[in-house]
């Protein structure tokens, strides 16, 4: 049974049919040339026909798209790079085709494809948070995807950690993507480079390039830098005060991380689960979850819409 999925993202449009145990079996690309709804719906239209021209009987299409979608996947309220407002996506992309389609928002996407076929695959609870240039998410809760009453839950990197704390693009302040986010760890990195001392090879970087990029802390992480370490560090406490609130919500059996910071792996992890336990409720008389590595990476969007379309479809 194979089902197709469209992930929109900021530069490009990928696309791909994926059978139900969650290989790709062909795929698409193009880039995003326009941010205007008519021109994106033409191509993600084109697209799935496209997909859907080889042998494989298709049931059904999930689209992935940054925003905030209601919970009957239909409609888009708002998406930051396009210009969608209230738009009801799903109506007209099934106007158009010759099978159901679901929308559901990227983070939600990607961390169900993670849930299913990657690294929380076997539990019923998990939570996945995405760090890159911001902070995304995801909750799985008792083997189904959380969305809250309004479809927009979960938007895990604008939970409050630091009350009247750094302006967030959300238009509050405090939210975790201030703190937890690959940005915020250019910025932790640039602090030590002020100060010195360890921050000196980062200060050096700087002084070289102009900047500190999240490419450069990373090369400076992998090569055991002391002052890039200490960023990581940083970013890492603050990321497991954060997953400790999660967890005493939701009680998930496993945290997930993806996105680009991910890629430091046990080296993020490990002062994550140092703050996790230093914040847990009831330590030691609690069970504690495994924090783990996306394992997805670049695919997850679209095997998870793929995914869900599925679902949606076999459950009509």
């Amino acid at each position: 049974m194979h089902s197709i999925g469209i992930d929109i993202g900021g530069t490009k449009i990928a696309g791909a049919v994926v059978d139900e145990f969650g290989t790709i079996v062909r795929e698409d690309r193009q880039p995003t040339t326009a941010a205007q709804p008519d021109e994106i719906e033409n191509a993600v239209v084109e697209m799935i026909e496209r997909l859907s021209e080889g042998p494989e009987e298709i049931v059904g299409a999930g689209v992935a798209a940054a925003g905030f979608i209601d919970a009957a996947q239909s409609i888009v309220y708002y998406a930051p790079n396009i210009n969608w407002r209230h738009e009801p996506f799903r109506e007209k992309l099934e106007s158009r085709l010759a099978m159901p389609v679901i929308i559901e928002n990227d983070a939600n996407a990607a961390g169900w494809a993670e849930f299913r076929y990657g690294a929380g695959r076997l539990v019923s609870d998990m939570v996945i948070l995405t760090i890159g240039t911001g902070v995304g998410g995801a909750i799985v809760s008792n083997d189904r995807l959380f969305r809250g009453g309004f479809g927009a839950g979960a938007e895990i990197g604008h939970m409050r950690v630091v009350p009247g704390g750094l302006p967030c693009g959300c238009g509050a302040h405090g939210c975790i993507e201030q703190y937890g986010s690959g940005r915020a760890l250019e910025r932790f990195a640039g602090e030590l480079a002020d100060a010195g001392g360890i921050g000196q090879a980062l200060a050096d970087v700087r002084t070289r390039k102009g900047a500190l990029k999240g490419k450069d802390i990373s090369k400076l992480i992998l090569a055991g830098d002391p002052g890039a370490l200490a960023a990581l560090r940083q970013l890492g406490d603050w990321l497991g005060q954060a997953c400790a609130s999660l967890g005493a919500v939701l009680d998930p059996q496993v945290f997930v991380f993806g996105g680009g910071v991910a890629q430091a792996g046990d080296l993020l992890l490990e002062p994550i689960r140092l703050a996790y336990l230093e914040n847990l409720p009831a330590r030691g008389y609690h069970p504690e979850p495994e924090f783990r590595i996306a394992e997805l990476v670049n695919d997850a969007g679209v095997v998870g819409a793929a995914d869900l379309a599925r679902l949606h479809a076999t459950q009509r």
